[in-house]
């Protein structure tokens, strides 16, 4: 069975997604955009199961992993995918480390309340990672994730509910 050619193609810079957009534009893009178009997500971090938000995505199959695994410039293009939603996040990656950075507490007011549809794009974006062979900084993002959902549990209204926490664990394999 041969690699899924859409999704190869567009970590190689050859192909458009769905919408006629190159991988490199959507690692451009501002957080405003970032925040309200829905339909990159799929695309930058596919999985093995189709989206129900977007069913039209190519997902994942075992080829198309094994090539993720044996190619580090597919690997590279999947890095700088998480690297800046790091950003968008308010994270940053230091020493093999993801850890808050100076912009956490203005960029976390968008994603840091209970139910927010980005803890489904993290959880899609820790499953991606450990698929298709970033499970170090997979790993790295989850225990970023653990000190923040430590830090949100200590409040009256924490962020992150313990279902989303959960779903964390069990996406980094760490549940």
């Amino acid at each position: 069975m041969a690699a899924n050619p859409r999704i190869v193609g567009f970590f190689g810079g050859q192909l458009p997604d769905g919408e006629g957009r190159y991988l490199r534009e959507l690692q451009n893009w501002p957080d405003e955009r970032l925040e309200s178009v829905h339909d990159f997500i799929q695309w930058m971090f596919p999985l093995l199961e189709p989206s129900p938000v977007n069913p039209e995505t190519p997902v994942l199959d075992e080829e198309t992993i094994a090539r993720f695994r044996a190619r580090a410039e597919l690997r590279d293009a999947l890095r700088a995918s998480w690297l800046r939603m790091l950003d968008f996040y308010g994270l940053e990656l230091s020493d093999g480390q993801v850890t808050r950075d100076g912009c956490f507490a203005a960029k976390s007011a968008n994603w840091l309340r209970p139910n927010n549809h980005n803890h489904l794009r993290i959880t899609r974006i820790l499953k991606c990672l450990r698929l298709l062979g970033l499970e170090q900084e997979a790993r790295a993002f989850f225990d970023c994730l653990a000190d923040i959902y430590a830090s949100e549990r200590r409040k009256p209204r924490p962020g992150i509910t313990e279902r989303t926490f959960e779903f964390w664990q069990n996406a980094c394999g760490a549940g």
